[in-house]
């Protein structure tokens, strides 16, 4: 007689999958829909309703812009009043991938949205994914020399921009004008900037 293997992943998402399901339906039609990912960032064959519980283990994908001028400066957005959490502090660009997008796109619609600044594909460089508690951060560097003045917000989403030097940003940091995820990532991309020898003060 043979014997049984249950693969606990597979199962996992199938499970997941199936839950998933009950956002199909036409009560979430216009809703952001993410693509649930599994521990290793994998599809798992199912989207998620933004603002909605995440199912236990699943993750999906985020995409964060650290732009930078000639100057070395970074381009930081203010959150809109509205936006939670976290409103009106002091951010990177950046946000979830949606359902059937992939992660260069989001990171060039997001930083379009939320700055009006457009960008190629070749002038996003991938430089480190992070997993956090619930997503797959992917953290691109670009290269802009825009006036801030010249930016465009987004209604809901963005209310100001600034270009400001690293220690500028550091002392909004210690000043907790920054979300707290945003300076967990920000240290790591800073020791990737300074390595690689990038004009950064």
């Amino acid at each position: 007689m043979g014997s049984f293997i249950c693969d606990d992943k597979q199962v996992w998402k199938k499970t997941v999958a199936i839950r998933s399901r009950q956002f199909d339906s036409d009560a979430w039609r216009g809703a952001e829909l993410w693509d649930l990912l599994d521990e290793d960032g994998m599809p798992v064959g199912a989207t998620h309703v933004r603002g909605e519980k995440l199912p236990h283990g699943a993750y999906h994908r985020v995409v964060e812009i650290f732009t930078m001028n000639s100057k070395g400066e970074l381009l930081i957005t203010k959150r809109a009043p509205e936006k939670k959490p976290y409103p009106n502090m002091w951010e990177i660009t950046g946000g979830a991938v949606v359902a059937g997008e992939d992660s260069l796109d989001a990171a060039r619609r997001e930083l379009r949205e939320e700055t009006g600044i457009e960008v190629a594909n070749r002038e996003l460089n991938l430089i480190l994914t992070h997993k956090g508690n619930s997503a797959f951060v992917d953290i691109y560097i670009a290269h802009k020399d825009i006036p801030a003045e010249k930016l465009t917000m987004q209604p809901g989403e963005t209310s100001a921009a600034k270009w400001v030097k690293l220690s500028e940003f550091e002392r909004m940091i210690g000043d907790g004008l920054v979300p707290a995820p945003v300076c967990r990532r920000y240290a790591v991309v800073k020791f990737i900037l300074v390595n690689n020898c990038v004009n950064v003060q």
